[in-house]
C-alpha cells in the first residue's frame, strides 16, 4: 500500500499546476501554534508498523480495562482482523456503557460549493466542470426551515472552501439563523484562524468537523495541488485552533482509501487522543469516511478498505477512546450504517443532500459526493427502532 501511494489515483485526470506552494510552508494570513500535537501525531503516523502486532498483542487489547495508544494499534493492525466479530461485541459494550441506546440524528446542508482548492478526488475542486452555486439568506432559512419541519434539531453547515465566495461572515449569517431553528450547529468549512473560530461561536457554532484526509505529508502534497488546502500543517492544527476559540466540540477523520487506511486511522485516533489530553473539557468524536465517486468521475473508490475493514476501524476507535461521539454518513450504505449504530456508532444523518439547495426541493449546484443511502428522517428513525434502540435528536440544553 505504502508504494502505490506514490502513484497518481486511479481515473483521475490531473491538470498541471505550475509555480506549487510549498504545502509545509504557512501562507501570510495563517495562524501558527504550538506545533506540539501536530508533530507528535505525524510522528505516530509514521512510526506505526501494522505488521509488528501479533494475536497475543490483540487478545491483550482486548483484555484491557483501559487501552493505551500500543492496544489501539494491534487493533488497528491486520493480526485483529480474525478477531472482529469479539471486538464488535466489546465495542458494543463500551458504547452502550457511555451512550446507552441512544443514537444520535442529523442532516448536513451545504449552501455553496465554490472552491478554491485543486483536490483531485473531490467532487468540489475549482478544475471540475459542475454547477456552482451560494444560497443567499432568505434561501438559507428556507433550506432550514424544511429540515426542522422533519424534526431535527441538529445540522451540519457546509461550504466549499472559498474565503472569497463564502467567507466568514457569511458562515456566521448562516449559523444565526442556524440557531433560531436547531438546539445543536456543527459546520465543516475551511480551516481557520483562533479569532475566527471565536466569532462563529459567538454566532452559535457548537463544534467543528475537520477532515485531514491523510496524515501522510508526502501523500498529502500529490493530493492537493492548490489553494491554501495544500498547506499539510495548517489543516491539522484546526481542531487545536477551534478548541483556542471556545468550541465545545471538535471532530476527526481521516478519508479512508487516500493512502494506507490502517496508517491514517491510528493517526486520527492519537490526533483525538493527544487533544483530549490537552483539552480534558472538549467533546471529542469521530468520522469514518470512505472514498465516494463524485460528479464527472464515478470511477473514484477506496482501495482495500472495504466493510469489514471499516467495521475493524470503527471498533479499534470505540475501544480507544469509548467515550467519544462516532458518526457513520450517508457515503455507506443503509444496511451497514444499521449494523454499525448498534455496535460502534453514535450518530447517523438522515434525510441527507449534499448538493446545493436540496432539501427544499430547489437544487441549484452539483453535489460534492455520490451517496449511498436517500433515506428520509422518517425512515432511517425507524430503522433506528428496529434495531432496539433510542432515536435522539438532541440532549444539550443551554440555559
Amino acid at each position: 500500500m505504502e508504494k502505490q501511494a506514490n502513484q497518481p489515483m486511479e481515473g483521475i485526470e490531473v491538470v498541471e499546476v505550475k509555480n506549487k506552494i510549498d504545502p509545509m510552508t504557512y501562507l501570510p494570513d495563517m495562524e501558527q501554534i504550538d506545533p506540539t500535537v501536530r508533530l507528535q501525531v505525524v510522528a505516530a503516523r509514521d512510526g506505526y508498523d501494522e505488521t509488528a502486532y501479533t494475536a497475543a498483542d490483540v487478545q491483550a487489547a482486548l483484555d484491557a480495562p483501559v487501552r493505551t495508544p500500543a492496544h489501539f494499534a494491534a487493533l488497528l493492525s491486520p493480526a485483529a482482523e480474525p478477531f472482529l466479530e469479539q471486538m464488535a461485541e466489546k465495542a458494543r459494550q463500551e458504547k452502550r456503557r457511555f451512550f446507552g441506546d441512544n443514537v444520535y440524528l442529523f442532516t448536513p446542508i451545504y449552501i455553496s460549493n465554490y472552491c478554491e482548492n485543486y483536490c483531485i478526488y473531490c467532487g468540489f475542486n475549482c478544475h471540475n466542470k459542475i454547477r456552482r452555486a451560494k444560497l443567499d439568506m432568505p434561501a438559507i432559512e428556507r433550506e432550514m426551515a424544511a429540515i426542522a419541519q422533519t424534526g431535527l434539531e441538529e445540522i451540519l453547515i457546509l461550504t466549499g472552501e472559498s474565503r472569497s465566495m463564502s467567507d466568514v461572515k457569511y458562515i456566521g449569517e448562516a449559523c444565526k439563523i442556524a440557531r433560531k431553528f436547531f438546539k445543536m450547529v456543527g459546520i465543516e468549512v475551511y480551516p481557520m484562524n483562533t479569532d475566527e473560530y471565536a466569532y462563529l461561536h459567538q454566532c452559535g457554532v457548537d463544534y467543528v468537523t475537520v477532515f485531514q484526509e491523510t496524515y501522510h505529508a508526502e501523500r498529502y502534497a500529490q493530493l492537493h495541488l492548490a489553494g491554501h488546502k495544500r498547506i499539510f500543517p495548517y489543516r491539522i492544527e484546526a481542531q487545536e485552533r477551534a478548541l483556542m476559540g471556545g468550541m465545545r466540540g471538535v471532530a476527526f477523520a481521516a478519508l479512508l482509501g487516500l493512502d494506507d487506511f490502517r496508517r491514517d486511522a491510528f493517526a486520527t485516533g492519537m490526533h483525538a487522543y493527544l487533544l483530549q489530553r490537552k483539552y480534558p473539557h472538549a467533546e471529542i468524536s469521530f468520522s469514518c469516511p470512505r472514498l465516494r465517486p463524485i460528479v464527472n468521475n464515478d470511477k473514484i473508490n477506496p482501495k482495500d478498505v472495504h466493510e469489514r475493514q471499516l467495521l475493524q476501524v470503527m471498533c479499534a476507535y470505540r475501544l480507544f477512546m469509548p467515550f467519544a461521539g462516532m458518526t457513520i454518513s450517508t457515503r455507506e450504505r443503509a444496511g451497514f450504517r444499521d449494523h454499525v449504530i448498534d455496535i460502534a456508532a453514535t450518530k447517523i444523518s438522515a434525510g441527507v443532500s449534499t448538493g446545493i439547495g436540496g432539501h427544499t426541493g430547489e437544487e441549484e449546484g452539483d453535489d460534492q459526493f455520490e451517496i449511498a443511502d436517500n433515506r428520509t428522517v422518517e425512515e432511517v428513525i425507524s430503522a433506528i427502532q428496529a434495531e432496539g434502540l433510542q432515536p435522539v435528536m438532541n440532549d444539550y440544553v443551554y440555559v
